[in-house]
């Protein structure tokens, strides 16, 4: 991810409605949510929800695809990865314990989602 790519996609993130949309679903998962779930997730009105899905598609955040009658939409988790790459990229200076707690939290994160889906 380039800078100005990191630009849009922050921009695109720098709104609570985006914010809550983007994490349902990256809670979703690859199988996404439709659209009436999503709105219910993010607490908007549909009318809204296309206007923000609409930004964060443009920023690369968010894809659709179309199912049936339904449109799914799902998180673009490889751009999500690497703008959180940008963030960490040269973030311990050969210091690895400057970046411990984030790689923790994510470890952690990673390792929960596990135990659910062997349950």
């Amino acid at each position: 991810m380039d800078e100005q790519q990191a630009i849009s996609a922050f921009s695109a993130l720098a709104q609570a409605h985006r914010l809550r949309i983007v994490r349902a679903l990256v809670e979703a998962g690859p199988d996404g949510l439709a659209a009436g779930a999503l709105a219910a997730a993010g607490g908007i009105s549909s009318s809204n929800l296309s206007f923000h899905l609409k930004e964060l598609e443009h920023a690369g955040l968010v894809r659709s695809r179309r199912a049936s009658r339904s449109i799914i939409y799902s998180a673009c988790l490889t751009a999500l990865s690497g703008l959180v790459a940008f963030l960490m990229q040269d973030c311990c200076q050969g210091h690895p314990e400057v970046c411990a707690p984030a790689a923790a939290a994510l470890a952690a994160c990673c390792t929960s989602k596990e135990s659910k889906l062997d349950a």
